[in-house]
């Protein structure tokens, strides 16, 4: 079960998970030790993150050798707000690419652009990374930047 901890319910979290369109940033151990980030687009379902990525990427290669990972969705600009947490990632095939149309989809809203087409050419072996939380925080700076008049919402 995920912990859930912060600024907002676990409805308004879900909620903005599911309608935001900003990358989820992806934090893991490379095999050395040291720390690696990446963003990737996410979905956010049933309590859990799917993203996509290459299967021969270093990604996959280090969450191969530990699944634990740190995230955070936020926003880039003013009114600052998000959630970060930490969790685990399984891997599993996407050999139909399901995943990543419907990531496709999500973030570029169809698959008829040139880079939809190569992401999904047959040629590019894809797989599917769940994140599952165990814990969550939610923050919004909204009010506090209010203040300031340093919103652009």
């Amino acid at each position: 079960m995920t912990t859930i901890t912060g600024a907002w319910s676990e409805t308004r979290l879900e909620d903005f998970l599911q309608k935001s369109r900003i990358p989820i940033r992806i934090a893991t151990q490379r095999g050395d030790g040291s720390l690696w980030m990446v963003a990737l687009w996410y979905q956010y379902q049933n309590g859990s993150f799917e993203c996509a990525t290459g299967a021969n990427s270093q990604l996959v290669r280090f969450l191969k050798r530990d699944s634990k990972v740190a995230f955070d969705v936020s926003t880039n600009h003013p009114p600052y707000r998000g959630v970060r947490g930490n969790g685990s990632a399984t891997i599993s095939s996407d050999d139909s690419k399901t995943t990543l149309q419907a990531l496709i989809e999500r973030y570029l809203e169809d698959t008829k652009s040139d880079l939809a087409k190569w992401l999904l050419s047959d040629d590019r072996e894809e797989v599917r990374i769940r994140i599952s939380p165990d814990k969550m925080h939610s923050w919004d700076y909204a009010n506090r930047m209010q203040e300031f008049g340093n919103t652009t919402s």
